[in-house]
């Protein structure tokens, strides 16, 4: 039996939902497999308390695992009540929460258990980008069940009991709690898998403000409220922000919210929930320094792309586009990460970050507040892949490569001989900077629509996403794209 099994199922529904507004579904269905002795009378629920309620004003369906009923355990019926929550929440386009403290798989109930966790597995990718679909781990959640996990949107995990594994860590080879738990919050959030991790209390918190800033369905704009901060508000010290994009987001956003997706995972790339005049808006940013309370240091990162950040940004951007939210970007990045195991993986990463920018549809802006260098920058939300609106700031950089590294390709053989190497590359860097990397060049070319000020900065993208809140943009007629 789960750890976490004192704390009920019924306990957690009532934490996330508003007092009192929880309905239940299906509270007297019980097992129908009697072998190996497991009896009807012993399975009240059938192991999952299954309902519907309210977060601050807005319906809900959600499932609860209740691991002092057969450990939780996924058996046919147990299946059927979540299948029957999904379909119910299609019909009337409402978010499924779900929370997860199960064993898996019901053994006793063999081949109709795996049938089970089969019609988990569709009712969620029917879906996928019609309805927000939240998942919450508080106990144990490995095998099949990390895959419905994982099939959500987002994925919340208690910190200290929760385990979440396709493969029990005892399976893997060398694979020891001491050097690395396989199964632990820490590991999963790092490698993507979960967004967030806290304790229950900070999960029941996060889930109802995720729930808020979320729209409901595809169709429904309700994620909109009334803006209370200042539209015209100069952003003070914006230009110190190019390191610390979180910093530079805060300011931007309606009274400086913030909700951070996949904080530990591919730090270097930021993506995040903001409000800008009470809209929900989605952001992608390179980030090279992050500071903590005290404005020191806590850990620095290149302005390069990395496999983890493309895909990490590539997935919101695809969550975002689904759900019709506005897409923000700040760009500072000069080229990509250069390893071995980078290397690897680099290029497609790369093109699913650029499809998932290109086959956006939802209005895309694109700040470029530092380096825009390279195949790197065309990645990032460029005018080149459908960005429809670019600003840059006066110091910011557009080119090729490094103005000093393209000097060194171009003039190598002046180099090479030259008596003193030096001033041919400083001159030379000098004049690549005016002609090449000056972000004047590029707006001459129609590749940035503004030069603004940093302390404009919200003024601007309020501007720009108002003016781009009718967007409509056709697509050739296909199933869905293949990158």
């Amino acid at each position: 039996m789960s750890t976490t099994a004192k704390v009920s199922a019924r306990q957690r529904i009532e934490s996330i939902l508003d007092d009192n507004s929880f309905v239940e579904i299906g509270a007297l269905v019980k097992a129908r497999s009697t072998d190996f002795n497991i009896k009807t009378n012993d399975t009240p629920s059938d192991g999952v308390i299954t309902g519907y309620g309210i977060v601050n004003g807005k319906l809900v369906y959600i499932y609860s695992q209740d691991a002092s009923v057969i450990g939780g355990s996924v058996g046919e019926m147990h299946a059927k009540k979540i299948v029957n929550l999904y379909n119910m929440a299609m019909k009337t386009g409402a978010p499924v929460i779900g929370l997860v403290d199960s064993t898996g798989l019901r053994l006793q109930e063999a081949v109709d258990g795996l049938n089970a966790f089969g019609e988990i597995y569709l009712k969620q990718a029917m879906a996928s980008g019609v309805i927000p679909m939240i998942t919450a781990v508080f106990g144990s959640c490995g095998g099949g069940l990390s895959v419905v996990s994982s099939m959500g949107d987002f994925t919340f995990m208690e910190g200290e009991k929760a385990e979440l594994f396709v493969n029990s860590p005892n399976a893997i080879n060398e694979n020891r709690k001491e050097v690395c738990d396989s199964a632990s919050a820490k590991f999963q959030s790092e490698s993507g898998t979960v967004d967030f991790v806290g304790t229950e209390s900070e999960i029941f918190e996060e889930i109802r403000d995720l729930v808020s800033i979320l729209p409901s369905n595809n169709e429904k704009a309700d994620y909109e409220e009334e803006c209370e901060d200042d539209l015209n508000r100069a952003c003070e010290g914006m230009e110190n922000c190019v390191e610390d994009t979180l910093i530079a987001i805060s300011n931007i956003s309606d009274n400086g919210y913030v909700f951070e997706v996949k904080k530990a995972y591919a730090p270097e790339m930021l993506t995040a929930f903001i409000k800008v005049n009470g809209a929900t808006v989605g952001v992608v940013a390179n980030r090279t320094k992050v500071y903590d309370d005290d404005m020191n240091v806590a850990a620095e990162y290149e302005a390069k792309l990395t496999v983890g950040g493309c895909k990490k940004a590539a997935e919101f951007v695809e969550f975002c586009d689904a759900f019709g939210i506005a897409i923000l970007t700040l760009t500072n990045v000069d080229g990509f990460k250069a390893t071995m195991c980078q290397e690897k993986h680099g290029a497609k990463a790369t093109a699913k970050l650029v499809y998932a920018f290109a086959n956006a549809t939802v209005p895309k802006v694109n700040i470029l507040i530092g380096n825009a260098m390279g195949s790197a920058y065309v990645a990032m939300n460029s005018k080149a892949i459908g960005a429809d609106v670019v600003y840059a700031w006066p110091t910011a950089k557009v080119g090729m490569m490094d103005a000093k590294s393209a000097v060194q390709i171009m003039y190598a053989d002046e180099i090479e001989k030259a008596d003193d190497a030096s001033v041919i590359i400083n001159e030379k860097t000098k004049e690549y900077n005016e002609l090449q990397s000056n972000v004047m060049s590029a707006a001459a070319r129609g590749y940035v629509d503004s030069i603004i000020e940093p302390v404009d900065t919200r003024k601007y993208v309020i501007g720009a996403f108002e003016m781009l809140y009718t967007k409509y943009e056709n697509r050739p007629g296909k199933k869905h794209g293949t990158v």
